[in-house]
């Protein structure tokens, strides 16, 4: 005849399955974020550094709200880094939801002179590849990453146009 467990084992074994069960509920697979740059504007700066503020729409199409408390990006332009930011913007974006956020980033004197000479090596500066790389800080569930790529569309007035 089998030993019995005790009744406290049993209920101890009864309750780690069902935290466990409820903890797989916690990693269902999400859809990432769909992330846009949609503008640019210029930012004073300092001495030898260009600040600008980059707007992106943030679009969530999953079934649970994002909340965030910072968030950080990376900027590269024809397969090289241009800028940086960081911001600690607290936010939320709803399920099945969209934001803008704005976040400040620097290009340095030297990323800006890097990118200056990559440009003099091109034909047209119409259509040049970017890349963008950032996380969100979303709490105790970790972070959330994201990148968005394209091509620049440089009007002849000047403005920027992603």
């Amino acid at each position: 005849m089998a030993a019995r467990l005790p009744r406290y084992v049993r209920m101890l074994l009864a309750l780690f399955l069902a935290s466990g069960l409820s903890a797989c509920a916690l990693f269902q697979a999400h859809d990432p974020l769909n992330i846009s740059v949609i503008g640019v504007e210029p930012l004073p700066g300092q001495e030898l550094e260009m600040r600008m503020a980059i707007k992106l729409r943030v679009q969530n199409p999953n079934e649970a709200a994002i909340d965030y408390s910072g968030v950080a990006l990376n900027l590269e332009v024809n397969g090289q880094p241009l800028a940086a930011g960081v911001s600690d913007q607290q936010g939320h974006i709803g399920r099945y939801d969209e934001g803008v956020i704005v976040v400040p980033v620097s290009v340095t004197a030297f990323a800006f002179l890097r990118q200056a000479y990559g440009l003099g090596k091109l034909d047209s500066l119409q259509g040049l590849p970017y890349k963008l790389r950032g996380k969100f800080a979303a709490g105790p569930l970790g972070t959330v990453r994201f990148t968005d790529e394209g091509k620049l569309d440089l009007p002849k007035d000047g403005s920027l146009y992603w």
